[in-house]
């Protein structure tokens, strides 16, 4: 049975940033249209198969790899979390900082 899927304050602003970034250097909303539907598809792939994502080193806490982005989440009894969506070309070490807050 499918989980609720809860966008935290933090992913559903890096979606905004993310999406627009690619509005402004691409000129065009046909690829931020396209990569919102891959998100919203990975995120309902997770919430029927919680287990889908990579463990990370924090509790709880997976990822998913989405295109040049991880998707980070947490499953709990009854919702799937989504933590962040953070372009993996970026230093790591700013992911890690995130996730221990």
């Amino acid at each position: 049975m499918a989980k609720q899927v809860i966008w935290s304050e933090c992913a559903f602003k890096d979606r905004i940033i993310i999406l627009e970034y690619w509005i402004v250097r691409n000129k065009s909303n046909r690829y931020s249209f396209h990569l919102n539907q891959v998100f919203e598809n990975t995120a309902d792939l997770i919430s029927k198969y919680p287990k889908i994502g990579k463990k990370t080193e924090f509790q709880d806490i997976r990822l998913k790899i989405v295109k040049n982005y991880f998707l980070t989440y947490r499953e709990t009894e009854t919702k799937i979390e989504i933590l962040t969506i953070w372009d993996y070309r970026q230093d790591p070490e700013n992911l890690n900082r995130i996730l221990k807050k």
